[in-house]
């Protein structure tokens, strides 16, 4: 018994060696098919120069049968050109030395052609790429004191105006030099203001300054930015070169929408405010569409009445003809302040023949709670037949130059 068992035992360990000898060989071959590579034979491999013709033969055999389009060149290179090649057709080309690429010039341009770069540098129109030129640094109207860049942005939840003074272009200076800052103001607030930094002699400042303004959301369609250029001189004295009234009432201020403006800036009237203070619009007659336009700007030194609290001050527009009321139209209405800035335009239809009997009435009025609107002055502009002086020249020159707005201050008065 105990050799069956050392039999059986050395029959079974010789039977396990076998089946990992076979399992280790098979596992060998696996492997060695998987890092090894069938090398290719050129069947073209042949010195004969038969056998190079038929087989050039042979490839212009199957080239017809691919069918390949005439509008892709063959180019042979130059490093190339000592091989002794035969006549070429289909339109293949010996490229030579002296050209870096060429092109050819018959049969139409596939799409193949635009991917392999085969266009000459340069035939790509630039027109494409291009970005629109921005004309606000070069179109400066005649007689033009200087231009402002800004922007604006509201910060709903903290209430905040942010306004970022930019630049200032093409300033007109009293003297050579030229020292300028800006005071920026919040009207109708005009006792405080924020000032910029000075800068030493440029006529083209770059600010790139940020100013905050405190004003609730209720109250800022009623706010007008005025941005004040003043130059200092050597004996430190200030003047000023120009201004920019910019109401907010007609702008779309959030907080993701931030507004880069630019305006010209306009010279301040130096003139005292009349008895009931002066009145700023501009206007303008288009004598193919016979309209009228109106474009009330501002008001100055506003006598307002302070016996009973203001609602409110606007500006009534009316169309007479012959002393007859025809129609008319009224501005926003804004918190009782002496200065009140409008910017808002009207259009009355007006016939060519009728400007000699026509005229117009601005009228500034008062509304007080409870109470009776109160007139604080009127102006007519108008022919010879109703006015005279100031209020004629503007009505004249509106008429002698149609289709562009004349503007002009006015002073205010009680008669009718």
């Amino acid at each position: 018994e105990q050799a069956v068992a050392v039999a059986g035992g050395i029959i079974g360990g010789i039977l396990l060696f076998v089946l990992l000898g076979i399992t280790a060989y098979l596992l060998w071959k696996k492997f060695c098919r998987l890092f090894s590579y069938e090398k290719l034979i050129n069947p073209v491999k042949t010195t004969n120069e038969n056998a190079i013709f038929q087989d050039q033969a042979n490839s212009e055999t199957h080239l017809k049968s691919t069918s390949r389009s005439r509008s892709v060149p063959f180019i042979i290179p130059p490093t190339l050109h000592g091989r002794d090649w035969i006549h070429l057709t289909n339109e293949e080309q010996v490229q030579e030395d002296r050209d870096p690429f060429m092109t050819p010039q018959s049969g139409p341009r596939s799409s193949f052609h635009s991917l392999a770069g085969a266009y000459v540098v340069g035939t790509i129109n630039p027109d494409l790429y291009k970005f629109p030129e921005d004309k606000s640094e070069t179109d400066f109207p005649a007689g033009s004191i200087g231009r402002l860049w800004f922007s604006i942005e509201y910060e709903q939840e903290s209430e905040r105006l942010l306004v970022s003074l930019i630049k200032v272009r093409k300033l007109q200076p009293p003297a050579d030099s030229c020292s300028p800052f800006v005071k920026i103001y919040l009207l109708p607030d005009e006792r405080s203001y924020l000032q910029s930094k000075t800068k030493c002699k440029t006529l083209n400042p770059q600010f790139d300054e940020n100013f905050v303004f405190q004003v609730s959301s209720k109250m800022l369609l009623q706010r007008t930015l005025k941005f004040l250029v003043y130059h200092v001189d050597k004996q430190k004295k200030h003047h000023l070169l120009g201004q920019v009234i910019f109401p907010l009432k007609n702008e779309a201020l959030t907080e993701d929408n931030k507004l880069v403006i630019w305006r010209d800036l306009e010279k301040e009237n130096l003139e005292p405010p009349s008895e009931h203070g002066d009145i700023q619009f501009s206007l303008s007659y288009n004598d193919y569409l016979g309209r009228l336009t109106v474009v009330v700007l501002r008001a100055r030194g506003l006598k307002l009445q302070e016996e009973s609290p203001a609602v409110g001050v606007y500006v009534k527009v009316s169309l007479m003809n012959h002393n007859k009321f025809i129609k008319s139209k009224k501005t926003a209405a804004l918190l009782g302040t002496p200065n009140p800035v409008y910017n808002e335009t009207f259009s009355f239809k007006a016939d060519q023949t009728e400007l000699d009997t026509a005229s117009l009435s601005l009228s500034v009025l008062q509304s007080n709670k409870g109470e009776k609107t109160l007139l604080l002055g009127r102006v007519v502009v108008g022919p010879f037949m109703y006015t005279r002086g100031r209020e004629l020249e503007h009505w004249n020159e509106m008429i002698s130059k149609p289709k562009e707005l004349v503007k002009r201050w006015h002073a205010l008065c009680h008669s009718t």
